[in-house]
């Protein structure tokens, strides 16, 4: 499944894009976009760890199963004052 991925902050930079399509094999899961992410885009590597994937504007867990025309976004840690 092709899977749009929405990048901001450290991602966004470190991928020079505001968004990466990664085709997924079944079966499709938040940790398997993941580790699309990784192969497709390695300098995403060393953020992976810390970030996190909201599907339809929410927070998932790793097994989290994504559906086709779910927006994805790769939201990696952020600090302000």
């Amino acid at each position: 499944m092709n899977c749009q991925v929405l990048l901001f902050a450290a991602a966004r930079d470190l991928a020079n894009s505001e968004r990466i399509d990664v085709e997924v094999p079944p079966p499709v899961t938040a940790a398997a976009v993941l580790d699309g992410l990784g192969r497709q885009v390695p300098r995403l590597l060393p953020l992976l760890p810390a970030c996190r994937l909201a599907v339809d504007q929410a927070f998932v867990p790793a097994d989290f199963p994504v559906s086709a025309g779910s927006e994805l976004a790769l939201i990696p840690p952020v600090s302000g004052g």
